[in-house]
């Protein structure tokens, strides 16, 4: 009977302060991020072989084999994350593994750096290894963004690791992840009134980013980013105190900053299903993740979700049913004959 590993990490929402964990601006002034996980996950299954190869398969990016015992993997764009935490590890024993998502790539709920946690996940249950969620978000965000040198900020990865509702604050030094602890009635308003959506558009996030990072240097979204850090940190506490109303205001307010960010971020078609969206009764909303396209997240107004979600619909986005998961990346063992 053959053994296999599963790991899974979840997806996120970014609700305010996205883009304040990038650098330079992350390490030069401090960022800040409020964000939520959500029961949409990155999954990885992994089960031994008898030999020295690494065959992987995925849907969306097809099939690889390597041997593994002629020194580190190149990374060369082809499965570079799987290849990253092979060469980390120093894995030499051969493995099957198969990866999904349940979001699109490019969907900006944080896709592959979750994936990247759902990845180390699998190996440290292979090796009967215990990480700490602080190492393993830093592990993943060094291997994605030093190694690799895929461009992006750091949230995703602390997202994956913990999971639930966080406040997450970055400067030069490292990160301070801050739980927020919220009541059941307080979560299951939240999830009554809020509405995703996919745009039906993935977008490049590392190109937007680098636009964000050019205009950060020439100073032209400075006060944006520091406007959308102390609204991150003004929603925690309106979060806390079960105003929805009033996050709901911060997140069309966050929207209004994100889009000085660059000016890739929106579009004709999000700015109409925002437009949309705002008449039939959502409070506020934004896109999740770098901007221009993926996912849109709302928070209506205490009867209107139903008439939001509707309209979305009529002109072209297509609805997500989901959770708030409040658990971080986990993993297990099974057996098949």
């Amino acid at each position: 009977m053959a053994e296999y590993i599963r790991a899974r990490a979840p997806l996120r929402i970014g609700l305010a302060g996205g883009g304040t964990d990038v650098d330079p601006y992350a390490s030069e002034k401090g960022g800040c991020v409020l964000n939520t996980t959500i029961n949409k996950y990155a999954y990885c299954t992994l089960t031994p072989r008898n030999d020295a190869t690494m065959s992987v398969r995925s849907l969306y990016y097809g099939r690889y084999q390597a041997p593994l015992d002629g020194g580190p993997l190149k990374l060369d764009g082809n499965m570079d994350l799987i290849k990253a935490v092979t060469n980390y590890f120093d894995v030499k024993k051969g493995f099957d593994m198969s990866i999904q998502s349940d979001a699109p790539a490019g969907s900006g709920l944080g896709g592959s750096s979750t994936m990247m946690v759902a990845l180390i996940k699998a190996v440290l249950e292979w090796y009967e290894m215990e990480m700490p969620s602080a190492k393993l978000a830093q592990l993943a965000y060094n291997l994605e963004r030093i190694d690799i040198g895929l461009k992006g900020g750091k949230q995703d990865q602390y997202a994956a690791a913990y999971g639930g509702f966080n406040q997450l604050e970055f400067d030069k030094v490292g990160v301070k992840v801050t739980p927020i602890k919220l009541d059941s009635d307080t979560i299951n308003e939240l999830q009554y009134r809020s509405v995703i959506c996919y745009t039906g558009m993935s977008r490049e996030s590392a190109e937007i980013i680098e636009t964000q990072v050019a205009a950060f240097k020439k100073g032209d979204n400075e006060n944006a980013l520091d406007a959308s850090k102390v609204l991150a940190k003004e929603m925690c506490d309106s979060l806390k105190k079960g105003d929805i109303d009033e996050v709901g205001r911060g997140l069309d307010e966050s929207w209004k900053y994100k889009k000085q960010f660059s000016n890739k971020v929106s579009n004709p078609f999000i700015d109409e299903l925002y437009d949309v969206a705002k008449k039939n009764g959502a409070i506020g909303g934004k896109v999740s993740g770098a901007g221009g396209g993926g996912f849109m997240y709302y928070i209506c107004e205490y009867d209107k979700k139903l008439q939001v979600a509707q309209e979305l619909q009529k002109h072209g986005a297509v609805l997500t049913d989901f959770m708030f998961d409040p658990k971080g990346a986990t993993s297990w063992r099974s057996k098949n004959e």
